[in-house]
């Protein structure tokens, strides 16, 4: 088994998935949360989105140092609200993680633009993406120009439910999957990026295995049900993987069989 190397960068100013916020973040639960998607929304409601949605850029994003134009551009246009429960619409652009059903939630969008502008990708970059669930963070993915996007989520609802809303709004070069993200998609690899939106207590191997040479791994490892570590690895020449230390986050457990195993 190839050798994971830890050289470690400093560590960044303490982030978490659950800043605080003026309002709390709400309490995950396992059951079932649709989206509807039945309620018209007027054109006075897309506006009124809209502005939230360049307040949260300017106020919870570019202020905390997310600086990359494609990244901003992308946050600046992808509906958030349309990614979450029609019941929690009203706070889809405030800088804190909503629940979306099934003991999962969608990030909040500060860790979202994070995550995403350290991938640094580039026009004609594959990504890879470990935990679909609202279809929320793989359409920033697809914002970003001539980016391939492969997306795979464990829990069949959700998985379902991403695909149709990310083919609803256009999103047609964003590859959907229902599987064990554990094993990546060695169909399509080598990635040039991958991104994991649920916390291991270690690197899955055959990510490692499917990143390519000189690519960016950027994943939450750590205990489920605490605070994770957010690392960001490039692959080596030699196949290990440069480790930089981006501060303390909390996610979601990683779950399948593969993380099972591996223990």
């Amino acid at each position: 088994m190839r050798r994971i190397g830890m050289t470690l960068n400093l560590a960044l100013a303490l982030l978490t998935a659950c800043t605080t916020v003026t309002r709390p973040p709400p309490s995950i639960t396992p059951s079932p949360t649709t989206v509807p998607t039945s309620t018209p929304l007027t054109q006075r409601d897309e506006a009124g989105f809209a502005k939230q949605r360049e307040r949260m850029v300017i106020e919870t994003i570019e202020r905390r140092g997310v600086t990359d134009k494609d990244v901003l551009q992308a946050m600046r246009e992808v509906p958030r609200h349309l990614f979450v429960p029609e019941g929690e619409r009203a706070h889809a652009y405030g800088d804190y993680p909503l629940p979306i059903g099934y003991g999962q939630t969608i990030s909040q969008p500060y860790i979202v633009a994070l995550m995403t502008e350290l991938l640094e990708l580039k026009r004609g970059d594959k990504v890879l993406e470990i935990g679909t669930g609202s279809g929320y963070q793989a359409a920033v993915l697809a914002h970003i120009p001539n980016v391939e996007v492969y997306t795979i989520e464990i829990i069949p609802e959700l998985a379902e439910r991403a695909r149709k809303q990310l083919e609803s709004l256009g999103y047609t070069h964003v590859h959907c999957r229902q599987a064990d993200g554990y094993y990546g998609w060695p169909e399509h690899a080598p990635f040039d990026a991958i991104i994991v939106t649920a916390a291991p207590d270690h690197v899955p191997q055959p990510l490692a295995d499917q990143l390519a040479e000189e690519g960016r791994m950027v994943i939450p490892v750590g205990p489920p049900g605490g605070y994770q570590t957010l690392w960001k690895f490039i692959k080596q020449p030699d196949g290990e993987l440069r480790a930089f230390n981006m501060g303390g986050v909390a996610f979601v457990p990683f779950t399948g069989e593969g993380v099972k195993e591996s223990e």
